[in-house]
């Protein structure tokens, strides 16, 4: 498929997908025109790649670990296979999430006693 149709099933832009090709997260062939030709897989890759994305990773950690990832999302459980900078990059980015989820979790607290306080059943 061309870059529009992936784009279409995807929901990606055109210009992000052109973006994953210079990080090398993405390979599309060429034809002899020079238009890119994505196989029917690009669709579940695009979609893993802004998964991993969505979820604060950096294209460089995307990377590094997608030979890694299986169809199903999952680490190919292979330890000795995951360089230890890899693994690294993967605890570093664990604890940004612990540490934004500890936050969160102090101001969901810190809102529920204020709401209490101040609501028709607290004050």
């Amino acid at each position: 498929m061309r870059i529009g149709e992936l784009s279409r099933r995807t929901g990606v832009a055109t210009r992000l997908l052109r973006y994953y090709e210079e990080q090398d997260l993405l390979h599309p062939d060429r034809s002899g025109n020079g238009y890119r030709s994505y196989p029917e897989s690009a669709v579940a890759r695009v979609r893993q790649i802004r998964g991993l994305l969505d979820s604060g990773l950096t294209t460089e950690m995307i990377r590094a670990i997608l030979p890694y990832l299986c169809g199903s999302g999952r680490l190919v459980p292979s330890p000795g296979n995951v360089p230890p900078g890899t693994a690294a990059l993967l605890q570093e980015h664990i604890d940004r999430i612990q540490a934004r989820i500890d936050c969160l979790a102090r101001n969901r607290d810190r809102l529920a006693a204020y709401l209490a306080a101040v609501g028709p059943d607290g004050g």
